[in-house]
């Protein structure tokens, strides 16, 4: 693998491609580090250092890099950008409109990525307003009260001038994230978007890791510190495992006559993944449940459901969240895999291009077996995907720990998710010029 590393940056295009990567990464992450004009930055030191950071904020967090809670200019993260993706493409299915522009090859693919661009600067605008009135309020740090934090002080100019300078900027940040996701994967390795959600999702590793050593959290010590990345690995490897099982339904196309030529004739197969949904699900069932928690804390009410709300759903770690959770993921894969692939239209093409499976009748018959197929592997998939992304509060429940545990159900999928991808674009950047990939 290391003589694969230097072979790639002694191909010169493919080496412009890498450096330009990491920087484009290391602009990212400088970023993320520029506080917002009108926010006091040592208050939010005091607060982040303070703060329950497994809570409420805790998913939108991870995606920006730790970020938001610090309120940066790239606070939102690429969060906006991934819900406005989501949105279009479930509207896609609704929307004759939509599913027509996406049946138009790479013009309706551009006017549908323009439709995204606009609703990121819409999404952009509203969270960043919202997590300026949050920050305002102090709810942002409600659990850092006492000691030398403050949460009301974090934003000592209240005026209208500065609250809109300050939903400028991040919206601006959003902005500029956007274009330097979509610079990476015009210049650079990978799909840009992706690479950016790996690096924030990577930047909280080591001071987590560091966290657990220093502070006794999951027992302390470098016993609880190896324990924890040998765990880590372990996941790592059941992730990749299953990410890349795949059941291959085999595809056999007749031959046609054309004048003198024979046509077709050839075999196939169509990849169905055990995890077709991939992390759309987690994502689905922690918006989902964010809302009612996000209402319980904000509304200020002492009745006896917004109590119930925040005793059981702010912080994540009650039996009746985890249930509720894990049901949620389930459902998700399915109602995913379910609009994403559709076995009729698969069946049809099949069908127009002299294509049937071995066995099965071309036409409804193939619909029903790849229906069929479809559910059974999707189960194990959507299970799957509900332990892992309760590992993590599972791990916090049995340690009695207070800080989040760093190798979390989502950051693994993500992590190992987009590195695959990239893995793959880089081999195949080396097996056109003749050299071996990553792995022999």
């Amino acid at each position: 693998m290391l003589t694969a590393f230097a072979r790639a940056f002694r191909t010169p295009d493919l080496r412009k491609k890498l450096l330009f990567t990491l920087g484009i990464i290391v602009l990212f992450r400088i970023g993320s580090h520029i506080p917002v004009p009108g926010v006091s930055f040592q208050m939010v030191r005091k607060c982040v250092d303070a703060a329950d950071q497994g809570g409420l904020f805790g998913l939108v967090n991870m995606f920006s890099g730790g970020a938001l809670l610090q309120l940066t200019i790239f606070a939102l993260g690429i969060m906006p950008y991934i819900t406005a993706s989501i949105i279009l493409q479930l509207l896609t299915v609704v929307i004759p409109r939509l599913e027509a522009l996406k049946k138009e090859g790479q013009a309706g693919t551009a006017k549908i990525t323009q439709y995204t661009r606009y609703l990121t600067i819409a999404l952009a605008i509203l969270q960043s307003t919202a997590l300026v009135a949050t920050a305002r309020s102090g709810a942002l740090f409600s659990s850092a009260g006492g000691g030398e934090c403050v949460p009301s002080q974090i934003v000592p100019d209240q005026s209208l001038f500065r609250i809109v300078v300050m939903v400028c900027v991040m919206t601006a940040g959003t902005s500029t994230i956007m274009w330097l996701g979509e610079l990476v994967t015009d210049r650079g390795i990978g799909n840009g978007m992706s690479v950016l959600m790996f690096v924030s999702v990577a930047a909280g590793f080591p001071s987590a890791l560091w966290n657990i050593k220093q502070t006794g959290t999951l027992g302390g010590g470098w016993v609880a510190f190896f324990t924890v990345i040998a765990v880590g690995l372990l996941m790592v490897g059941l992730v990749v495992f299953v990410e890349q099982a795949q059941r291959r339904i085999p595809v056999q196309y007749a031959k046609r006559m054309i004048g003198r030529r024979a046509y077709g004739g050839t075999s196939t197969y169509i990849p169905l993944k055990v995890n077709q949904a991939g992390i759309i699900p987690v994502i689905f069932a922690s918006s989902l449940l964010y809302i009612p928690a996000l209402i319980a804390q904000f509304s200020g009410s002492k009745s006896g459901w917004a109590l119930w709300i925040r005793n059981n759903f702010v912080k994540g770690d009650h039996p009746i969240y985890m249930v509720t959770y894990f049901l949620l993921i389930v459902f998700f894969a399915f109602f995913y895999v379910a609009i994403t692939f559709n076995p009729e239209e698969v069946a049809d093409n099949m069908k127009k291009y002299g294509g049937f499976i071995p066995g099965i009748r071309a036409g409804r018959p193939t619909a029903e077996y790849l229906n069929y197929i479809l559910t059974r592997i999707t189960w194990p998939g959507s299970l799957y995907l509900g332990m892992i992304a309760l590992v993590p509060m599972i791990a916090l429940v049995l340690f009695d720990s207070t800080n989040s545990f760093p190798f979390g159900g989502t950051s693994i999928l993500i992590i190992v998710g987009v590195g695959l991808e990239t893995v793959k674009q880089i081999e195949s950047q080396l097996q056109q010029r003749n050299y071996e990939g990553f792995l022999r």
